[in-house]
């Protein structure tokens, strides 16, 4: 009598897990067409992201890395955003000065005066230190609007590092101000920051979080990702994480069945490049981009 209850009970669960699942999947729908998304399926190869404009082989950050990476043929240039204790919007990886220029201090404790008056390429070397060639020409932090005004026609990946999320306002009115709203892809690892900037606007495209993007990672490996609406277009993900491998066929065939873009980062070696390549993904952002274009024949 006891197992036969628990039968039962067991087929009752197993009854409504399925018309939970049945019910999810007919109120999901895949990620909502954009016009990134339309531009990038045009291209029929893998989108160029000159990761931080190409830290490789120019200053990270820097309009030298900008300039040089659209000079070499790169789709999109990719950078990382604070905002400073005036409210002006930076380009720059790290939440201080520290590491790159020959200053010290956290960004939103600093000007924009006092941060473009230090010299961005100061630490800047590719032999270890044994030389840094950009130093004597030295290179100013660019404000997020200085790159947009330098590169009108061209499509960018910005990166929202700093929290709280108290930049998404400026950050949006200035994509409007611009009328980039179909060339900014948003992308941040905090939930919190993505949150903010959807809210404030909804018109960008966004890259998932590093929540979001776990999440989609398990349901497909599942094969449940048609329960999931995505809130974004891309997936910015790296080969692992923790060790486990993430960017797998089974990933990219599950971000088509949403209409997500995958787009990787950061792959840098040669070999690591035409392997990633030879996987089908919509973008690749990388450290040099100009081997990732000697790769496409470009």
């Amino acid at each position: 009598m006891i197992r036969t209850k628990r039968i039962r009970a067991l087929l009752l669960a197993a009854a409504l897990l399925t018309i939970a699942y049945a019910s999810a999947r007919a109120l999901a729908h895949p990620a909502a067409p954009h016009p990134w998304t339309v531009w990038s399926a045009a291209q029929r190869q893998p989108l160029v992201f000159a990761h931080q404009g190409g830290e490789g082989i120019r200053p990270s950050n820097t309009m030298l890395a900008f300039d040089h990476a659209a000079a070499l043929g790169a789709d999109v240039l990719d950078a990382d955003m604070h905002i400073t204790q005036d409210g002006v919007l930076v380009l720059m990886h790290d939440e201080t000065v520290d590491r790159t220029t020959d200053g010290a201090g956290a960004i939103r404790a600093l000007t924009a005066a006092h941060i473009q008056a230090l010299n961005a390429a100061y630490r800047f070397s590719t032999d270890g230190g044994a030389t840094f060639p950009f130093r004597a020409g030295r290179a100013s932090v660019p404000t997020l609007e200085a790159l947009f005004k330098a590169h009108p026609v061209k499509h960018f990946g910005i990166e929202i590092k700093q929290t709280p999320p108290d930049i998404a306002l400026p950050f949006c009115a200035l994509i409007r101000k611009h009328n980039l709203q179909d060339k900014v892809l948003v992308s941040s690892f905090r939930q919190e920051n993505m949150d903010a900037f959807r809210r404030a606007c909804p018109e960008v495209a966004t890259s998932a979080t590093q929540n979001e993007a776990a999440l989609f990672v398990v349901l497909s490996a599942l094969r449940l990702e048609h329960v999931l609406t995505p809130a974004y277009q891309s997936l910015q993900v790296p080969e692992r994480f923790s060790g486990i491998v993430v960017l797998t066929p089974r990933l990219i065939e599950a971000a088509r069945n949403r209409n997500l873009l995958v787009q990787p980062w950061t792959i840098n070696s040669e070999g690591d490049l035409r392997r990633v390549v030879a996987l089908g993904v919509e973008g690749i952002n990388t450290d040099y981009p100009d081997r990732l274009l000697s790769i496409l024949g470009r």
